[in-house]
């Protein structure tokens, strides 16, 4: 089920909502279980085959959780630490096996040459994130910080809907407190008008500026079907419309997610925060997908051992890091080599900070000077490396990078003309780029009523207050956006 359907909108949402807050007066735990529920139903909606795999890993994880608890609790480190090795051995060779099976096997072919019979696995839908959230759980559990352990709770924090499919990465310490709170279980209505107006600009960003840039980035990523040169204007316009897509399609979701999760009165953790604003890649990776990069930082590069074993050893790890990351995403080599150049991107950053440090007068004309400069070769070398991303094969990467840089094998061959409308899609992309580059944020508009988890702070002056007019405004958004689905798409991110 989509957050942008008329089934969720229209059936789902409102029946779960309704249930959730008569139940909770009768007992908090009935809303816990109802919401949780509801959650493994919305899972199911798209294929209840994978249901018994969801509930089978997080009945594992739970009572590996607990073991891990209890020896740390009763000082036997040890022992806590065997079954910490038990639960990453069976979340990662079970995302190994739905994710990575026909990936390594189909390599080892290529390789080897090898007659290997590949299995078809179908990827379940959110693995890699529920995984991910109870690797961070058990990690957590080892460290002795997990203090919530009842087991209703522990199944809505995996299967909570508004995160499920596409995130954020949650860890226990932001989620399960919240649904023990007593005012989590009663109707607020600053959460109903903040969750609302939220998923507003969520649904705007998914339904009528990702989906319509998603029309001239599609034709130019599918350029194995066209013979001939890609065209320099399309492929640049291409590249530059899916990379604005997959903001707005993956900001949306997380904004949407924020806002429902709002509605019920449980706050969720940014994930977005204006990346195309940054001004060097390691700022980029603070902005991006939040949640994932802070896992992969606590959880991998610290544990590689981060920066504290020499600088060699550091850039090591930071490719290590960032390789794994990549193939997290996707199990192609299109994906690894992808977080095999943001690794290099973040090394070259890191070696350039450390031979000229920033200015410390930060509103000096030099440091304005450096900041334009490093954003302009920030948003180049991202948008390259999206190119990867996209791209179904390496073969299509290569063929859009050569026609963006005017590299052309052959000059013989005939330029072929993908989009009938480019002009139009020249447009899109500018006042989708402005309002990536100048517009205030969701959590900056919001920031007077703590949207997310996280305290935000906002200076500026486009901010959200409950008045008549704001309402209104909301409401032809919301409005707008349901009238205009259309044909339903997925986000991109459920596909990881």
């Amino acid at each position: 089920m989509l957050f942008n359907s008329y089934e969720f909108i229209w059936l789902y949402l409102p029946i779960v909502w309704c249930v959730f807050f008569l139940a909770a007066r009768y007992r908090q735990e009935a809303a816990a279980a109802w919401l949780a529920l509801a959650s493994l139903f919305f899972y199911g909606y798209w294929d209840a085959h994978y249901v018994p795999l969801l509930l089978f890993s997080i009945a594992v994880n739970y009572q590996i959780g607990k073991q891990i608890c209890n020896n740390i609790d009763n000082g036997n480190q040890p022992r806590a630490k065997q079954w910490l090795i038990l639960g990453l051995v069976f979340d990662l060779g079970l995302l190994a096996h739905y994710k990575y099976t026909g990936f390594f096997l189909g390599s080892w072919q290529a390789v080897t040459g090898a007659d290997i019979d590949i299995p078809n696995i179908i990827l379940p839908l959110g693995i890699s994130f529920f995984t991910f959230t109870q690797i961070a759980y058990l990690a957590d559990a080892y460290k002795g910080i997990v203090k919530e352990r009842n087991p209703v709770h522990y199944l809505l924090f995996i299967t909570y809907f508004p995160h499920l499919i596409a995130g954020p990465v949650l860890h226990h310490k932001q989620m399960m407190p919240q649904f023990g709170q007593p005012e989590t279980y009663r109707i607020n209505q600053e959460n109903i008008a903040v969750g609302l107006t939220i998923f507003a600009i969520g649904m705007f960003k998914k339904v009528i500026i990702a989906d319509s840039l998603a029309g001239f980035a599609n034709p130019v990523f599918a350029v194995s079907k066209h013979p001939g040169l890609l065209s320099p204007e399309e492929a640049w316009l291409g590249s530059l419309a899916y990379a604005l897509q997959l903001y707005f399609d993956f900001s949306g979701y997380s904004d949407m997610a924020i806002g429902l999760s709002r509605l019920f009165g449980i706050q969720l953790p940014l994930n977005f925060n204006s990346p195309y604003k940054s001004t060097s890649i390691i700022d980029f990776w603070r902005r991006w997908h939040m949640t994932l990069s802070q896992f992969l930082r606590d959880y991998l590069y610290f544990t590689l051992g981060g920066n504290r074993h020499g600088k060699a050893r550091r850039y090591i790890n930071l490719m290590l890091t960032m390789l794994l990351g990549g193939l997290w995403h996707g199990a192609g080599w299109t994906y690894v080599i992808w977080g095999g150049l943001h690794g290099i991107y973040l090394a070259i950053n890191h070696v350039f900070r450390e031979f000229f440090p920033p200015p410390e007068n930060s509103n000096s004309l030099p440091a304005k000077t450096r900041a334009l400069i490093g954003w302009a070769l920030t948003m180049l070398a991202v948008l390259f490396s999206f190119v990867l991303f996209r791209a179904t094969s390496l073969d299509d990467a290569i063929v859009i990078m050569q026609a963006m840089t005017g590299l052309r094998p052959d000059s013989n061959m005939p330029v072929v003309h993908i989009l009938e409308h480019a002009e139009d899609g020249w447009n899109y992309v500018l006042w989708a780029g402005l309002l990536a580059l100048l517009a205030p944020n969701t959590q900056e508009i919001m920031s007077n009523f703590r949207p997310a988890w996280e305290k935000v702070s906002s200076d500026t002056r486009l901010k959200w207050r409950p008045h008549p007019a704001v309402a209104l405004l909301t409401a032809i958004m919301l409005g707008y956006s349901i009238v205009n689905i259309g044909q339903v798409s997925e986000f991109l991110y459920f596909q990881f």
